[in-house]
């Protein structure tokens, strides 16, 4: 999935945000959280890398086979 400017800019301006809506609440939310509350600028590098990494938020649905 792309990264929308969108959710580039929440991951800049408020990196849980970003990283919430592009991945949901779940393990790296958790850090972006952690590294915002110790430092701002930990937070916003991780979430930015985190919204622009290539790598798919869900897999990909299977289709049902047909017989």
């Amino acid at each position: 999935m792309t990264a929308s400017p969108g959710r580039i800019a929440a991951a800049a301006l408020l990196p849980p945000l970003g990283v919430y809506l592009h991945r949901g609440p779940g393990r790296d939310f958790l850090i972006t959280c952690g590294l915002t509350v110790l430092a701002f600028v930990p937070g916003a590098v991780f979430a930015l890398w985190t919204v622009l990494r290539n790598s798919p938020v869900m897999p990909a649905p299977v289709e049902p086979a047909t017989t």
